[in-house]
């Protein structure tokens, strides 16, 4: 039982390692998220030198404004989830582009009691991509990979869906609205927001020129 057990974290640590090294230089071709979607897939991997600037700061300013200061986890942002669920209603995250990025490309959605699996193994790929890749991969590679819509992923497909053109040419409000829309992309719209959509998309659009005064940024740009 030792021998075999041994024998499976070997594995399981050679094969992870080598696709994070591998997905450095190379795009995931599908994730487990596009496998289980019924509802197709549309997706269209875009360089990050062909994604507006507007897009980076708002997802920055939308998920995780110490995106370029943590090592892929905000401490801070974790024990306040914490003490926010303890104290019932709605469950809350603290998890970092970084995290979110290790489970897109990685790991599976969902709920139930996988989740805790899921949030183990979460916190290894995000050991793995912050030691390997540098922030701005972490940044593409989350752009390219996160929902953005029903069965659609990235914002280049989500960009061309919602507005009718590349994420090269977006506007600072359509980015905020996007990234507004991110966490629950089946259920916000982009087009026509309402609500806390709307609010949250203008509250994101406001904090654009925050993250680019401040240099929230820098990671991926210098």
């Amino acid at each position: 039982m030792l021998r075999l057990l041994a024998k499976i974290v070997f594995w399981f640590v050679a094969i992870s390692l080598g696709l994070v090294v591998l997905f450095r230089f190379v795009p995931p071709p599908v994730t487990v998220t596009m496998l289980v979607d019924a509802n197709g897939i549309t997706k269209d991997w875009t360089p990050l030198s062909r994604i507006d600037r507007n897009m980076v700061d708002a997802v920055i300013a939308a998920e995780d404004a110490k995106f370029c200061l943590h090592n892929g986890f905000d401490t801070v942002a974790i024990e306040k989830a914490i003490e926010r669920n303890a104290r019932g209603g709605r469950i809350r995250g603290g998890s970092t582009i970084s995290q979110q990025t290790a489970k897109n490309v990685f790991l599976w959605q969902g709920e139930g009691w996988g989740r805790y699996a899921r949030k183990g193994l979460e916190v290894w790929f995000t050991f793995l991509i912050e030691s390997l890749w540098d922030k701005r991969r972490i940044m593409e590679m989350y752009l390219n990979v996160a929902e953005t819509g029903i069965g659609t992923y990235g914002v280049e497909a989500g960009a061309q869906r919602y507005f009718g053109k590349s994420a090269a040419q977006l506007l600072p409000a359509e980015a905020a609205r996007m990234a507004a829309a991110l966490p629950s992309p089946k259920k916000r719209s982009v087009t026509n927001p309402r609500g806390f959509t709307r609010r949250y998309g203008n509250a994101v659009a406001a904090r654009l020129g925050v993250v680019k005064r401040s240099r929230l940024d820098t990671c991926v740009y210098n």
